[in-house]
């Protein structure tokens, strides 16, 4: 039987398919905004290489910069609009490349363990990426050049999810990997084997995805966890499941029927087409 959620922190509780509940621990204020200062700063960092590299490449003098008016009229205008679009690149793409590519993070929320997530717990696409980020230069509000994040501290007060405005924009929430509910990979895959050979337990779940773009290596982790999972708690097991099906759901992107899916009969099934798929071609 699984251990009743102890609600001792602001927590988001989403009912899994299988319908168990699982607590995420919303990320706090203060580690949301030191990850976003970690953000900005390397934002920032990489402006002012950008903008140090094109001065150098023309042969613009740094002194320049006392001068704003000499330092426009010496540089190339084609040099001077490159710059431009790359400034603005990195200014308004950071956020949304590296949340789209890192499953949910930036550089700042892995460094403090944060992820964005969907409300139903599934992993954000390119879609919701950009959707909370576009509202970010809102929430930022009264700085621009220097966000001071004014709105969206008080929308975040306010909200009982903890959102900013992007945030409730996009239907996503950031969350705290909390790696103590959890067992560890190595403690998982760790233990003896206690039955080789593993069977489908949950109910067929099906999707329409190619299981082809799933490396080896990917899919010796989920056959690892299918033929251990039984060593584990219910809710060790849940977590874990989750875990591994969020990078590979992000990655295969499927297209799945919401009220028949498992994280569990997810990697079942990629199991199992990926056994068949070997079999077929040899």
């Amino acid at each position: 039987m699984s251990q009743p959620i102890i609600e001792t922190e602001e927590t988001l509780i989403i009912e899994t398919p299988e319908r168990v509940p699982l607590a995420f621990a919303l990320a706090s204020i203060g580690n949301r905004f030191l990850a976003v200062a970690i953000d900005h700063f390397i934002q920032y960092l990489s402006i002012f290489m950008i903008v140090w590299g094109f001065l150098s490449l023309t042969g613009i003098k740094l002194n320049s910069f006392d001068e704003p008016d000499n330092l426009l009229t010496e540089m190339p205008k084609w040099t001077l609009a490159i710059m431009v679009i790359v400034i603005f690149l990195i200014f308004s793409g950071y956020f949304m490349l590296f949340e789209w590519l890192w499953n949910g993070q930036t550089p700042g929320k892995r460094l403090l363990k944060l992820r964005v997530i969907r409300e139903d717990g599934r992993p954000i696409t390119i879609w919701e990426a950009i959707a909370r980020n576009l509202l970010r230069i809102f929430d930022a509000l009264p700085g621009i050049g220097f966000p001071i994040y004014s709105v969206g501290l008080i929308s975040i007060f306010l909200n009982s999810r903890d959102q900013r405005i992007g945030d409730m924009f996009a239907g996503t929430v950031v969350i705290r990997e909390r790696l103590d509910e959890a067992p560890t990979f190595a403690e998982t895959f760790s233990n003896p084997i206690s039955d080789a050979a593993f069977r489908r337990v949950q109910k067929r779940t099906d999707f329409q995805t190619n299981v082809a773009l799933l490396s080896e290596s990917e899919i010796e982790v989920v056959e690892s966890f299918l033929r251990r999972r039984w060593d584990l708690t219910e809710r060790q097991r849940l977590w874990m499941a989750w875990r591994i099906a969020l990078p590979l759901m992000h990655k295969l992107k499927p297209n799945y029927d919401l009220q028949t899916f498992t994280y569990e009969g997810f990697l079942e099934e990629i199991l199992h087409r990926f056994h068949a798929k070997q079999r077929f071609l040899n």
